[in-house]
């Protein structure tokens, strides 16, 4: 199998990965499309696939349920600890070094300085910090907001610098990109400086994030305990707390469900994936030659790119404290709305790296068989059902009562609607254990309204169905329709102010 496929992709380079490009969107506008054709030709092998993924979403249900209440513990164990103490017993902590970077582009000023004072007021000593603000040139403000921050925290840290990324050629505009030229230039400054890389870590950040004051004490520990430092990840739960009570309900909703599904990974070690706001050895970056500067999406890339690069030796590791960061709001409510659309478009575009990680898994014999199986089919089912589970969940059971009346009189059509309503309302129960493992994680510090309107959040919740479907269904749906059509999705920065 492996040599038919390494002559596959040697003798047809671009129409392999096209290939292996459509096949998860088909997928999913296949599975989207069944109910509405399935119900006419063979409504009770489709009756029997409805109640299958009814039951199936209940299992989803109750494992985040469970998975985000453990996680939730375990973070309240970590932030009542002292990093710092544990870490600078350790023999090589007078090494340990932190690099981050920030990539910005028309991001507020007093954006940026939240996410550096927050660094600035980690317990870990910041003159061992390296702080790297990467710009674009195109930004026509980029030169005088580095100006601005560069005299405010120049000497705050053990580095502070600014760079500023060029429009290159083939080159795609974003994330990716930006923070490899970053990377690039911190390489040689640190050099400089004679830093010793083997006690590095670098950090991707985006300019919205709030660290735990512990968060780097935390992350030395982890590196200097960890029996192969050189070879990991580290991630922390990225929750969207930052503006939770100033966003339209809508976006409300969808935050409360993506912060939790963010917590909940940090239990489930091999569903675990570096997303947004992750880190990794400075070592290891380098030898992968950095983040790749011809695609939108960054984080999965950077870690499968790592992954299969070293025959599969690469995990995360989970840091148990939260990294706030903010949700879509813009100007106006409707601009908001707009604003998380887009960024659902965005990251639902993550589809389009599948291809690569499936050309990764027939081609890289040296990673282990189930690691990287489970690692790559978990990711497709994510990125294949991001659009479908509304559709299924919400309106397949019935709509094959609508669309075939006959089958209707039969005994399960009859009952289908029902059995469904049922398995779904025991979801309940998952439900109301979010809720409380969300209120306790929203601590104070991210409550800027009273405890009776926190106490009337769960309301909101009968706008789900509205937006699951405009937040989160649909644009999951058109960038998989834009990839099937060959039309690539242009980076788009998300307003947050």
């Amino acid at each position: 199998m492996h040599a038919l496929a390494t002559k596959f992709f040697t003798r047809y380079p671009r129409k392999s990965i096209r290939l292996l490009e459509v096949i998860p969107p088909l997928t999913a506008v296949f599975m989207i499309s069944m109910p509405f054709w399935g119900a006419i030709f063979f409504p009770l092998q489709l009756a029997y696939f409805i109640i299958f993924f009814n039951m199936y979403w209940l299992y989803k249900s109750a494992n985040l349920a469970v998975c985000a209440f453990s996680a939730s513990r375990k973070i309240k164990e970590a932030e009542k600890i002292d990093w710092l103490a544990k870490a600078k017993i350790l023999p090589s902590f007078n090494k340990m070094a932190h690099v981050v970077i920030i990539p910005s582009y028309q991001e507020t000023l007093s954006k940026i300085k939240e996410t550096i004072d927050s660094i600035a007021d980690q317990t870990f000593p910041v003159k061992k910090i390296f702080v790297f603000i990467a710009f674009e040139e195109r930004e026509k403000e980029s030169g005088k907001k580095a100006n601005t921050l560069s005299l405010e925290y120049k000497n705050k840290f053990g580095a502070f610098y600014c760079t500023f990324h060029p429009d290159l050629p083939e080159e795609v505009k974003g994330k990716s990109s930006n923070q490899a030229f970053a990377a690039r230039f911190a390489n040689k400054v640190l050099e400089e400086k004679k830093v010793d890389m083997d006690f590095l870590t670098v950090s991707s950040v985006d300019a919205d994030s709030i660290f735990d004051k512990h968060f780097f004490s935390y992350l030395s520990y982890k590196f200097l305990t960890a029996s192969d430092p050189y070879h990991l990840f580290w991630q922390s739960a990225n929750v969207s707390y930052n503006n939770f009570w100033q966003v339209p309900s809508f976006i409300r909703i969808i935050a409360f469900f993506s912060s939790l599904w963010r917590i909940s990974l940090l239990v489930q070690r091999l569903r675990l994936i570096p997303n947004s706001v992750y880190s990794l050895s400075f070592r290891l970056l380098k030898s992968i030659d950095y983040w790749d500067a011809d695609v939108i999406p960054e984080d999965y890339r950077i870690f499968f790119k790592a992954f299969f690069k070293t025959g599969g030796k690469v995990n995360v590791e989970p840091i148990f404290l939260k990294t706030s960061m903010d949700s879509p709001k813009a100007g106006t409510y409707i601009r908001s709305l707009l604003n998380k659309y887009h960024q659902e478009r965005r990251w639902s575009w993550g589809i389009s790296d599948d291809a690569i990680y499936l050309k990764w898994w027939l081609l890289v014999r040296e990673a282990p068989f189930f690691k990287k199986t489970y690692l790559v089919l978990n990711v497709l089912l994510d990125h294949i059902l991001w659009p479908v589970n509304w559709y299924i969940i919400t309106i397949s059971a019935n709509l094959i009562v609508f669309l075939n009346p006959v089958f209707t009189r039969t005994s399960l059509g009859y009952s289908l609607p029902r059995m469904s309503g049922f398995i779904l309302t025991l979801c309940l129960f998952a439900l109301f254990v979010l809720i409380y493992v969300d209120f306790d994680m929203r601590s104070k510090k991210y409550s800027s309204v009273s405890r009776f309107r926190q106490f009337l959040f769960p309301l909101e919740f009968v706008l789900m169905p509205i937006s699951g479907f405009f937040l989160s269904s649909l644009p999951a749906l058109i960038s998989h329709i834009q990839l099937i059509i060959g039309k690539r999705l242009e980076y788009r920065v998300t307003e947050k102010s």
